[in-house]
């Protein structure tokens, strides 16, 4: 089959195309390479696809012309988005990033021949500030980057609802792993014990707790999807861990990792930033055989071992190129 990864250079994307790729798939991944992080770390995630045979095609869901790289394509995973709750990031970037792209991209798929599925990557901040419930819960998001995913998958569901496009939307619970974006809580936290600087952590923080889920996890769910596609078609599914964790319990984790503890900075709270996520995945669980398995402390080993081997001393992840 023909898949088709967009946001392939970062977190997930790379992960999920790496993963179908050495299950057989022919993949292709798109993304735009934007300056929200450091472009080096996403050159070293494409590079990484390259040495699995997987492309990197450099283009703007939002502007550029789309028909080409569709062509031959099955499936559709779409990851790419402006990610993230920022107090920087103007509203122009997560409409244009979020909801122009994602239409555009959809009305794509829907002109190529041989489509199968439109797997839309959603995200728990949908549901507001509290995310426990199942995925009925009438969606109350509290940022611009809740709103504008909300309003990218209704939309891509409007299209499947019309019988225009076989789609489907997976909601994601605080994913962590290696190639974590370095503005996340554990990236950031892991940089500044091995710099010996300052972790600057967000004001009412450290009792925020969440459905923390590795990465390995979610792209168990995607596969799962992928297997089913014809069941799965309009419908919603959370994907995430069902073990919850506050914040500060996760630091204590990380600081027993490295074995030294964070010296921390309180810096003002995020507006719209969630108090409590637990990932209510009873519905994946049934219908898609989803079992997240990775504890917290196995998962953040591997993210500090990446971290210690592969970024630390070698790229400066808080500089954009």
């Amino acid at each position: 089959m023909r898949v088709l990864i967009t946001g392939a250079a970062g977190f997930i994307g790379s992960h999920l195309a790496q993963k179908l790729a050495k299950c057989g798939h022919d993949v292709v991944g798109v993304d735009c390479f934007s300056p929200y992080y450091s472009r080096e770390l996403k050159e070293l995630n494409a590079s990484a696809l390259l040495a699995n045979d997987v492309p990197v095609l450099r283009l703007d869901l939002s502007s550029d012309p789309l028909e080409e790289m569709l062509d031959g394509v099955n499936v559709v995973f779409h990851a790419a988005a402006q990610p993230g709750i920022s107090n920087t990031t103007s509203f122009d970037d997560y409409l244009c990033n979020n909801i122009v792209a994602t239409r555009r991209l959809a009305e794509a798929c829907i002109q190529a021949p041989d489509f199968r599925g439109f797997v839309n990557v959603a995200t728990s901040s949908v549901y507001g500030l509290y995310a426990t419930e199942d995925e009925n819960a009438p969606p109350k998001p509290t940022s611009y980057y809740g709103v504008t995913k909300l309003a990218a998958e209704q939309l891509v569901l409007a299209y499947c609802r019309e019988g225009r496009l076989p789609a489907c939307s997976v909601r994601l619970f605080s994913v962590y792993g290696p190639r974590e974006r370095p503005e996340k809580l554990y990236p950031r936290l892991i940089h500044s014990i091995l710099t010996d600087t300052e972790f600057p952590l967000y004001e009412g923080s450290l009792q925020h707790s969440r459905s923390f889920t590795y990465v390995d996890d979610i792209l168990a769910g995607f596969l799962a999807v992928l297997d089913r596609l014809g069941d799965c078609r309009g419908e919603i599914f959370n994907l995430g861990s069902d073990i919850e964790i506050t914040t500060a319990e996760g630091i204590a984790i990380v600081e027993g990792i490295l074995g030294t503890r964070a010296r921390t900075k309180i810096v003002p709270k995020r507006a719209g930033d969630q108090r409590r996520t637990h990932a209510n995945i009873t519905k994946a669980r049934k219908l898609l055989g989803y079992t997240p398995e990775t504890p917290p402390e196995d998962g953040l080993r591997r993210e500090v071992a990446w971290y210690k081997d592969e970024i630390f001393g070698k790229v400066n992840p808080y500089q954009n190129t």
